[in-house]
């Protein structure tokens, strides 16, 4: 997966990154792909169990994508059968009132993962340098200096003991387009589009330059962004818990000993 790691220091141009790019599992089908997340699934729920156990460190799963990016579907399809009590997914709507009464960090940091947990971000602070930028709702010098406050945060949460993964699910206009009218076919997924889909697509450009701007300044060596290839939904699916798989493997969990007090628990 190394392919969709982005350099720090880089500058992102997403138009030379394909959507369609599935070379990174050269040989994979779609219906191959299937068994290969099922153990990748179960590799993730045996690395999970010994996270919470352990309770030493978190993994902070960011996902940030254009609309119908599939942040929805990954979650399901990646971390579907892992232990719901060391998994929590927050998704950020428009700030409340109350929350607009405090920094646009304020609401962010009180979900971030304690020791032993998993969580989720489907849309995160990112929007505050992103939606906020393209929709003109702070000036430029509010929205500006919010990558610095971004980068501290991020150093902060890495400095104790966080595992920061931030994806960016790349689709392009076509692919888009095909799923925003497949929604408006489906009775079932009918009220998932709003009118505001469709002015932010007029928008396109306006947020691939956004988006542009925030992979390349805030991807870091210890929160590393990665752009991940998302028209086949399948090799985004995989090329996602792949990711996670691998950072989860290179932290080393492992249950802890039985605890003293217990050794001679027949005796009681």
């Amino acid at each position: 997966m190394k392919p969709f790691l982005v350099t720090p220091g880089s500058k992102v141009d997403l138009s030379k990154w394909d959507a369609d790019d599935t070379s990174a599992l050269a040989g994979v089908t779609k219906e191959g792909s299937v068994a290969m997340l099922e153990t990748v699934r179960g590799r993730l729920k045996n690395l999970q169990a010994m996270l919470l156990a352990q309770r030493k460190r978190k993994i902070l799963v960011l996902f940030q994508a254009m609309d119908a990016g599939g942040k929805d579907g990954t979650v399901r399809n990646v971390f579907s059968g892992l232990d719901p009590h060391g998994l929590s997914v927050v998704s950020f709507k428009a700030p409340t009132p109350a929350e607009l009464e405090h920094d646009f960090l304020w609401r962010v940091h009180a979900h971030v993962p304690g020791r032993g947990e998993i969580t989720i971000f489907n849309r995160s602070h990112y929007e505050d340098v992103v939606a906020v930028r393209v929709r003109k709702l702070a000036p430029k010098e509010v929205w500006e200096r919010r990558f610095d406050h971004i980068a501290a945060f991020e150093r902060l949460l890495v400095d104790e003991g966080t595992v920061l993964l931030k994806f960016f699910l790349h689709i392009d206009q076509a692919e888009q387009k095909a799923r925003l009218e497949g929604r408006l076919r489906d009775p079932t997924k009918r009220w998932k589009l709003l009118p505001s889909d469709l002015a932010d697509r007029s928008r396109w450009d306006e947020f691939t330059r956004a988006y542009e701007d925030a992979i390349s300044r805030t991807s870091t060596s210890h929160a590393p962004w990665f752009v991940i290839p998302a028209n086949k939904k399948w090799f985004r699916n995989l090329a996602v818990a792949m990711i996670l798989r691998d950072a989860l493997a290179d932290l080393d969990p492992e249950f802890p000993p039985i605890h003293p007090d217990l050794v001679n628990i027949q005796s009681v």
